[in-house]
Parts: C-alpha cells; sequence; structure tokens
C-alpha cells in the first residue's frame, strides 16, 4: 500500500486542524499510557490559544498531509527543541513520524546545532529511543494539581557525518 503524503511548512491558518490532531491523538493514542485525569488536563493545553499561535508564528513548524487532510505535525524551537509532535490517530504506523522527524533533524542539521532536546510523553518514547534519543531525565509534570510523567530526551547530532564516536 503506498503512502503518499508531503511535508510543508505550517502556518497560523492550520491552528483549528492542528488542535483537532493534537486533541484526538492524545486521547485516543495515549489512552494506554495515561488516566482519563492526565488526559484531561494534557488535552487543556489546547486552550492556550496564545501558546499556539506563538508555536506557529515563531517555531520551525512542519506539517504532513495526505490528500489535503493533515495528518501529522512537528516543531522546533530555538532550532534544536522538539516542542510539539503529534501524528492522526487513524495514520499512526505510516511512516509519518519518520519523515516528520526526519526533516525536523535535517534543519536541526541545517541550523548546526549539536543535538535535539524533546520532552516526551510514555507514548512517544519508543518512538524517540529508536530514532537514537536517549532519556536524560524522567520528569514528574503537574497541571492543574494532575501528574503526568514523561522524560527528557536528547540527541546528538553530529553536522559532518553520521558517525557516532565510542
Amino acid at each position: 500500500m503506498s503512502q503518499s503524503f508531503t511535508i510543508r511548512y505550517g502556518n497560523l491558518a492550520d491552528l483549528a486542524d492542528l488542535q483537532q490532531l493534537f486533541k484526538e491523538t492524545i486521547t485516543t493514542i495515549c489512552k494506554a499510557d495515561y488516566n482519563d485525569k492526565q488526559i484531561q488536563v494534557w488535552v487543556m493545553g489546547v486552550e492556550n490559544i496564545t501558546r499556539w499561535q506563538t508555536i506557529l508564528s515563531e517555531q520551525y513548524v512542519l506539517i504532513a498531509e495526505m490528500d489535503n487532510i493533515i495528518v501529522g505535525f512537528g516543531t522546533l524551537d530555538k532550532g534544536n527543541y522538539i516542542d510539539m509532535f503529534y501524528v492522526h490517530k487513524d495514520y499512526q504506523g505510516r511512516g509519518v513520524a519518520s519523515a516528520l522527524y526526519n526533516s525536523l533533524e535535517t534543519e536541526a542539521r541545517h541550523q548546526r546545532q549539536k543535538s535535539l532536546t524533546a520532552d516526551v510523553s510514555k507514548t512517544a518514547r519508543p518512538f524517540f529511543e529508536k530514532k537514537g534519543f536517549q532519556i536524560v531525565t524522567e520528569q514528574t509534570v503537574i497541571r492543574q494539581g494532575v501528574e503526568l510523567t514523561n522524560y527528557k530526551m536528547k540527541k546528538l547530532i553530529d553536522n559532518e557525518s553520521k558517525e557516532s564516536v565510542e
């Protein structure tokens, strides 16, 4: 089965679609790793319109589209921090995340960054580990009195080559 999607830059006109994808992904895909209260407070982040507008106007935002449907998005803040990274609940396992991630890493390399960091959910942790990230620390984030566990992760990137030094 051919999975044909395109990657493009995101903009403020994408705001509502990205917020919807954010909510649907968390409420369906993250159910195995987080309880209902945790998901509820996590999803409430969609209500911070100022933050979303800032992300879309100040970060490097990439969107994956398939048949004019946004199937994923990722953002790079300050060239080396993956701030947002979500794939549509109906398009998991189709290479969308890898394509978005590879494009974000390419941009970080282009900006001569030495590493990438991200605060990664339990759900996303295996994906980031497959991409070469390592856990720096396990974190407990408290939102409205509800604890959520995530991981500060980091990957060193070599701008000269892809070989790792041991």
